[in-house]
């Protein structure tokens, strides 16, 4: 296959045309772009760029007043952040303090299905998310509900428009009385908690960090959507690629946990949630027989990156669990990002998305009954997956 051949995919969402291995350049409007394995994670690895996407230019005017959340920050500042909350997302973690709570929480979202007879799966997914990341946070506290709460923070499409619009206007209004509500009945009663007795989770640590109530705000939400909307979407698209077909299904069922794992980690390697990396270089770097200036910005394109053949083989468009690929090539490739910013709740997306599909698919007569209409949030360069329906009975 040569750089001009765009790749037939199997894929549910569609991200376009997509020409992995084409050398990175620069478009008309001055974004460079990267296509290949190689050279994304080459570039991701750098410690001399800085965080850009995820209304990152936003963030950055407030970084003289408080704090910056970890996303947001680059750097020593970074790398030591990182390394003092990492013990909160290990491998090890996960099995011994969050298993048991994941097959707890599959069990109340499965028992919902069974009992309404159908359900909408975002719905289950993203309660199970919001349970599951709420407890690493120690959003535990809260009055009401926080995942509708959180949903309709998500939704709401203010950072998108006009400000000064009358529209543009309400969803800003909109949008502070979202943040404001999650504040008051889901982190402020969960700091006030932890003042008195610390516990071991983020906010804890946090807390301990010296940080004030907006900070800590402010990392909650960066953690909801990281930890929360994520796997959301991620379940539903697992779900719909299972329901649409009978061998991959029949595999996965059958399958022991690594094949299990195996097979999830390919359907991320194909429907990357998270479609587009974006850094801004503070100095030029090399890129191939390229150099990118200082200041550019650089779009990682995920989605491209992980049908590079170079990396993982032939058909790279197909579902192929356990596929061959290049040595140091992850199973989920580049899905969870690299180098310093890498996802740090890798491995418990794909634990809680298992734990839950298990349970999901042994439900008695269990079939979708409507897939789910595709949205792509070229805001957050991610997919929104909504409406599709499971039955049970």
């Amino acid at each position: 296959m040569t750089a001009e051949t765009p790749v037939e995919s199997q894929r549910k969402v569609g991200r376009g045309e997509l020409v992995p291995g084409c050398p990175a350049h620069a478009e008309a409007d001055g974004t460079w772009r990267i296509q290949d394995y190689a050279t994304a994670r080459a570039f991701l690895r750098r410690h001399d760029t800085r965080q850009a996407g995820f209304a990152a230019e936003n963030a950055a005017r407030m970084k003289d007043r408080m704090r910056l959340p970890v996303l947001y920050r680059d750097g020593a500042e970074h790398r030591e952040h990182r390394r003092r909350t990492a013990k909160y997302f290990t491998p090890r973690r996960v099995d011994t303090a969050y298993r048991d709570l994941m097959n707890r929480l599959a069990d109340e979202q499965c028992e919902r299905l069974r009992q309404h007879g159908e359900m909408d799966l975002s719905q289950l997914s993203f309660a199970l998310a919001v349970a599951v990341t709420g407890e690493i946070i120690g959003l535990t506290e809260g009055r009401g509900s926080m995942a509708r709460r959180l949903n309709r923070f998500f939704h709401n499409p203010g950072d998108t428009m006009d400000p000064r619009t009358p529209r543009g206007i309400w969803n800003k209004l909109r949008s502070s009385y979202t943040v404001g509500m999650f504040y008051w009945r889901d982190v402020r009663p969960a700091v006030a908690v932890r003042r008195r007795a610390r516990r071991d989770d983020l906010i804890s640590h946090l807390i301990d960090e010296g940080c004030r109530g907006s900070e800590i705000l402010g990392e909650c939400i960066t953690f909801a959507a990281a930890g929360m909307v994520t796997t959301r979407e991620f379940i539903v698209a697992a779900v719909w690629h299972l329901c649409t077909d009978d061998d991959l299904r029949a595999a996965y069922l059958n399958g022991d946990e690594p094949r299990r794992l195996a097979i999830l980690h390919e359907l991320l390697r194909l429907e990357p949630v998270v479609g587009n990396l974006y850094r801004r270089t503070t100095v030029d770097v090399p890129l191939g027989d390229a150099v990118v200036p200082a200041g550019a910005l650089v779009d990682v394109n995920l989605a491209a990156t992980n049908l590079d053949p170079e990396a993982v083989g032939a058909e790279p468009g197909a579902v192929c669990p356990g596929r061959s690929r290049a040595d140091g090539v992850g199973d989920a490739v580049l899905s969870f990002g690299d180098g310093p910013h890498r996802c740090p709740g890798a491995y418990i997306a794909v634990q809680e998305t298992d734990i839950f599909l298990t349970k999901v698919f042994a439900l008695p007569g269990l079939r979708m009954v409507r897939e789910p209409a595709v949205r792509l949030r070229p805001e957050i360069a991610s997919y929104e997956l909504t409406g599709l329906r499971l039955r049970v009975g």
